[in-house]
């Protein structure tokens, strides 16, 4: 199964895509402690350690491709991938197109939708607009 989202900030893409992969804004912006970096191939976590996963593909300020699995993942479950697309708008807002593939079609797996909605792209828009 695969979903995409789309949701704008009021921030541009560079500051945005910056504060994904730090773990101090990354943990500000979303309320949940993360770790992570800016290079190919690391691990990271996000949500207390709710989420985990890896960088497998970085190009600044326009794209991130992460593996990514929650603690509700099934043991012999592969990760999923996750991939953002960061498109400057116009008065320094920025697009996020949000794909979340590899995953089952489990009730678990679809609730992942809204809660990047709930999670992420809500307290993301508040705290850009601080």
């Amino acid at each position: 199964m695969e979903f995409r989202l789309e949701y704008e900030f009021n921030v541009d893409a560079q500051t945005l895509y910056r504060a994904w992969l730090d773990s101090e804004q990354h943990s500000e912006m979303t309320g949940g402690e993360a770790v992570i970096s800016t290079i190919e191939g690391e691990k990271f976590t996000a949500w207390d350690e709710y989420i985990t996963g890896s960088n497998i593909e970085l190009k600044p300020n326009t794209y991130i491709k992460q593996s990514w699995r929650s603690s509700q993942f099934l043991d012999d479950q592969p990760d999923s991938i996750l991939e953002l697309y960061f498109e400057d708008l116009e008065s320094g807002r920025t697009r996020i197109t949000l794909i979340h593939s590899n995953l089952t079609n489990s009730k678990e797996d679809k609730a992942y939708e809204k809660g990047w909605i709930e999670n992420y792209f809500k307290p993301m828009s508040e705290y850009f607009t601080l």
